[in-house]
């Protein structure tokens, strides 16, 4: 499965790693995602997400039912 959070569409940046003499070496940088299941009252339902930690920081903010809306709107959710 890809690392992409599924509201926010975060992923893996790519840089460099830099050693003491300045010698790069490509890297990646994956985003913070975790599993997490939320509930759903309009739809009476728990569905399992992919996110990243900033997803979950704005589901805590606005609630979990504008973020999907926002997400969908945005076309990062599909289900």
């Amino acid at each position: 499965m890809s690392r992409v959070c599924e509201l926010t569409g975060k992923k893996a940046m790519v840089g460099n790693n830099v050693s003491h003499s300045m010698n790069k070496t490509k890297r990646k940088f994956d985003a913070n995602l975790m599993k997490k299941r939320f509930y759903i009252p309009e739809e009476d339902k728990w569905i399992t997400l992919k996110v990243s930690a900033s997803a979950l920081k704005n589901i805590n903010k606005k609630g979990i039912s504008a973020v999907i809306k926002e997400a969908r709107a945005n076309g990062f959710l599909k289900k």
